[in-house]
């Protein structure tokens, strides 16, 4: 009896702490189309859960309600920056805007107003974090590389010389706090559990194939080991997660 008392305990430990790390493992990322029209509505989607997995959170609902204090910005290719209201749907926010100019349009998202998180049970600390996610859509066929607008954290800027396209390569450059870093492990993401790790170079790119027509997402992580106070709550460090989505690729 005291055998399956214990493993029983065993198993609910195993579980609270398998839902505890699939929580933490979620990120934000920023969704549209890869190309638009001058004075075309540009639909932008706002997503929050592990892509790879298939688990998406509802808008409204409680998990997304502790990182629904984001801002989205759009920044045009001459620079200037646009912030979007975003609106709840099911599985998203959604917001939109028009290109002006042909050019590349970064898409911004950032959310630094998150509550302090403790983790300590799970030996992981006390800390804040700090979300930050990317995309680009091209206007007129020309592409040059995104806006770098995150001078508190990490950032994943797309410095890809044309527009994405399957069999192609894409080329990224990881900066933190403005700079570029250097052996930055990146997380690439496809449906199906799939995933692949890569590691920024000493001027902080990384360049990968793009072998199939699917959706992709990098993911980048790091502490910053300062601690700090935030709404009245003490923090050991900052978790920054940087995200960039490359939507489904066609030749």
């Amino acid at each position: 009896m005291f055998y399956f008392y214990i493993m029983k305990k065993s198993i609910l430990l195993l579980l609270l702490l398998f839902v505890s790390a699939n929580s933490f493992a979620h990120f934000m990322w920023v969704e549209t189309s890869p190309t638009g029209k001058i004075n075309k509505k540009q639909e932008v989607r706002v997503y929050f859960g592990e892509y790879t997995y298939g688990e998406v959170e509802n808008a409204g609902e409680e998990a997304f309600n502790k990182v629904k204090n984001f801002e989205v910005w759009i920044i045009s290719p001459t620079g200037e920056k646009t912030k979007l209201q975003m609106t709840p749907a099911i599985r998203f926010y959604a917001g939109s805007f028009e290109p002006k100019t042909n050019g590349t349009y970064t898409v911004v998202l950032n959310n630094n107003n998150i509550d302090v998180i403790d983790y300590t049970q799970y030996n992981f600390g006390i800390f804040k974090t700090h979300y930050h996610a990317t995309t680009k859509v091209e206007v007129g066929g020309t592409a040059t590389e995104t806006a770098a607008v995150n001078p508190d954290g990490l950032t994943i800027v797309d410095i890809t010389k044309k527009v994405h396209a399957e069999n192609g390569k894409a080329t990224f450059r990881v900066l933190y706090k403005g700079q570029p870093i250097k052996d930055q492990e990146v997380t690439v993401f496809i449906t199906d559990q799939w995933s692949k790790k890569v590691f920024t170079d000493k001027d902080g790119i990384i360049t990968f194939s793009l072998p199939w027509g699917v959706k992709y997402i990098m993911e980048a992580t790091k502490k910053e080991e300062v601690p700090g106070k935030f709404n009245d709550k003490e923090y050991q460090f900052i978790w920054h997660c940087a995200t960039y989505c490359i939507p489904a690729v066609k030749n």
